[in-house]
């Protein structure tokens, strides 16, 4: 499963990329803004480092507007993928980039059903949220599997990318329910590595490791 980190700040993205576990990026409008910096600019510099997926989302709702915006994103670095809302006029504009081979991160996914028709526009991945589906009561780790079902019957390459993902066990779930790719905040992957465990044992060997001759 790839590991991708949802943030536009680059001081957190060089941190996970030193440690050679970072695949790709998720931004969004809203990430973005907390920068304060100008949208493309931050693309750009993610870009220049990561080599991995770096998805960057239109603004615009009407499909022209949208395929003008992703075609101008395209531009940033070979490795952008053009992240669209999971709209009728969202999925137009996936299969025009598709057409052109430009590569599409369809979002805000909510149920199985949407997941089929942006597959069938053409996506490159699909961005079911997992914890606003908790959120409102409905099971959003039951949607990864619903949807690993269905492409998995036809044959479909559309890549699953969990997002909205919370907690540890977020993490855990959907690398047992087959989602291809996960993102996270910072945060969640930083308790990745939490385990009382795992401090009490490096604690003892640190005490231990006084007593030994090197």
């Amino acid at each position: 499963m790839n590991l991708f980190l949802d943030t536009a700040n680059i001081d957190e993205i060089k941190k996970v990329h030193e440690l050679g576990l970072l695949d790709g990026i998720t931004t969004n409008p809203s990430i973005i803004a907390k920068s304060g910096r100008k949208f493309t600019e931050v693309i750009k510099e993610i870009c220049s480092f990561v080599k991995g997926p770096v998805s960057a989302e239109v603004l615009a709702t009407d499909a022209p507007t949208m395929i003008k915006e992703g075609l101008e994103l395209s531009q940033i670095a070979e490795n952008v993928v053009v992240k669209v809302p999971l709209i009728p006029e969202g999925m137009k504009a996936v299969k025009a980039f598709a057409e052109k081979g430009i590569q599409t991160n369809v979002t805000l996914c909510f149920t199985a059903n949407q997941a089929l028709l942006a597959a069938k526009a053409g996506a490159t991945f699909i961005s079911p949220f997992v914890g606003r589906l908790d959120d409102v009561g409905y099971d959003g780790l039951e949607l990864i599997s619903e949807i690993r079902e269905i492409y998995d019957n036809y044959g479909i390459e559309t890549q699953i990318l969990a997002a909205s993902v919370r907690h540890p066990i977020h993490f855990k779930e959907v690398a047992l329910r087959g989602a291809d790719c996960v993102t996270l905040p910072y945060s969640v992957f930083e308790m990745l590595f939490k385990h009382p465990l795992t401090d009490s044992g490096l604690a003892k060997f640190v005490e231990d490791a006084k007593k030994l001759n090197w």
